[in-house]
């Protein structure tokens, strides 16, 4: 039976003039007098965002109050603010799954931005004294890591803008300027909260901003260091839902269910997790009530998330697109993949783990799959393989060194690469097919350089490892690992993807 759960305000009238024309059973929960206050500002305004902590932050308001309304900002996206401000700020979230029709409606937004022009509005937003939270979910990428210092890459041109104070294109230089305003007029505390897929995202995006802070002018640079120390704190987090793009038959689904066209619905798997230090310096929403675990234990899920979920993610992605399978549980139904994934998981990324207090790890992996096999979401397999460059350092690294370290190869692990570059960067003569095509890297025109002026694939490999472009030079440096790589690229070259895979399974 279909649903809806309905968080906004009466006066809303997109949302409740064409309510009350559908003909599904409706279950409504209001608010008593309008969306809150905006208390929070969140850096990334895609399906993500809006799927996961929107719908925490309407749910907790919803259960317990308070003026945390969400003001959102979009570096890119300027079709999603439109869109959303031509509809109220209001758009529904679909859970999809074989046995469930449930629509959200999160109500949450007090105001968009989108675009750089708009980017001192929201400096301005996250400067007010009312503003007690800063949210991320801008991608791995979006933190402008250099993988050569392991720190923020100053030699980026966005960065180098940043700094110098002619625009503002980075979230690290949006926060920072806005943290430098706040402590120049009423130095109030304020939370920034990463909900990124980054190792330690809290201290990550706190070791970032500080380094831009050291690289600011003296005068400006002192007064954010000091500020940082004294009013800001930076709590962990780890998210986990699976959000795919909207597509042409989510607006459908969306309008079949809800009974009025939402031309910005976002889809999501029914599964949802948010653990959270509880380390606020201004408060927060009661999450707690919407479903979020405060935990001291939030590097042990994050790392388990990133690897088990992540990095299998990963593996999925780049089989599935070489083997030319356009969705997800397209991909992990090959009998070869989920082989290779059922290895990756237990002799490769099971040993690298603490498993955090009461999780039933074989429980959490049983569940991995049953996602994956969702074919009503049907998430596409060229999402989940886009910008490669900035994940996988973040789900293979560590396992790498380790099982080096302890004398054995990763030859899943090795594989993984070696697919997401036959997949991105394909040798002069290699088509990896239509759905590898479609998949978007920040690093993709560098690495499609590289591989035209390759060789070999042995050439291709050395020069990708050797110029840090991906890896550390830690990584770069493992004894071995290379070489697999550059044998299963090869293989995968010669030979197509089920038997290379086959022979990375044997090991």
């Amino acid at each position: 039976m279909d649903y809806y759960l309905l968080i906004t305000a009466p006066a809303r009238e997109w949302t409740m003039a064409n309510l009350q024309r559908s003909t599904a059973p409706s279950k409504a929960m209001l608010l008593p007098d309008g969306a809150p206050a905006n208390g929070i500002v969140h850096l990334g305004l895609g399906n993500f965002h809006r799927a996961h902590l929107a719908i925490y932050t309407a749910k907790a308001v919803a259960a317990a109050g308070g003026e945390w309304g969400i003001a959102a900002f979009s570096f890119r996206n300027k079709t999603i603010s439109d869109e959303m401000k031509s509809q109220d700020l209001l758009y529904s979230v679909v859970d999809i799954a074989p046995d469930i029709q449930t629509i959200t409606i999160p109500g949450i937004h007090t105001t968009v931005y989108a675009g750089p022009d708009e980017a001192p509005m929201v400096i301005a937003e996250i400067a007010k004294d009312s503003t007690k939270i800063v949210t991320l979910t801008v991608t791995e990428a979006g933190y402008k890591i250099s993988q050569k210092t392991n720190g923020l890459d100053l030699d980026l041109a966005e960065v180098k803008s940043d700094l110098a104070g002619t625009t503002t294109l980075t979230a690290i230089g949006l926060i920072a300027r806005a943290l430098i305003l706040r402590a120049q007029s009423h130095r109030l505390p304020i939370t920034i909260l990463s909900c990124d897929n980054l190792s330690s995202n809290g201290d990550r995006t706190k070791q970032l901003i500080t380094e831009f802070a050291h690289a600011l002018a003296s005068d400006q640079s002192q007064i954010l260091l000091e500020y940082l120390t004294s009013s800001v704190t930076f709590p962990n987090s780890m998210v986990d839902r699976i959000v795919p793009g909207t597509e042409a038959r989510h607006i459908e689904m969306a309008e079949a269910r809800l009974g009025v066209h939402d031309s910005t619905p976002v889809p999501a798997e029914p599964f949802t997790m948010w653990i959270v230090e509880d380390h606020f310096a201004a408060g927060r929403p009661a999450w707690e009530k919407a479903g979020a675990i405060f935990s001291d234990e939030v590097e042990l899920f994050e790392i388990l998330k990133l690897r088990l979920l992540n990095g299998s993610h990963s593996l999925i992605a780049y089989l599935g697109g070489l083997a030319q399978t356009p969705t997800i549980p397209e991909s992990r139904f090959q009998p070869y993949i989920e082989a290779a994934v059922r290895k990756l998981l237990s002799d490769e990324l099971l040993p690298t783990l603490t498993v955090p207090t009461g999780l039933d790890v074989n429980n959490y992996i049983a569940q991995l799959f049953s996602r994956w096999s969702n074919t009503v979401l049907g998430d596409r397999t060229s999402r989940v393989g886009s910008d490669g460059s900035t994940k996988l350092p973040q789900r293979f690294a560590g396992p790498a060194q380790f099982h080096i370290a302890n004398g054995h190869m990763p030859h899943i692990s090795a594989l993984t690469v070696a697919a997401y570059l036959a997949c991105i960067a394909p040798l002069n003569g290699f088509d990896p097919g239509p759905v590898a095509a479609e998949m978007k890297d920040p690093s993709k025109e560098k690495l499609v350089a590289i591989a035209s002026a390759s060789a070999s694939a042995t050439e291709f490999v050395a020069t990708v490892f050797e110029s840090n472009l991906i890896f550390s030079p830690e990584i770069s440096a493992l004894p071995g690992f290379k070489d697999q790589v550059v044998a299963y690229l090869q293989s995968i070259i010669d030979n197509g993807v089920e038997a290379t895979t086959l022979k990375a399974i044997a090991g």
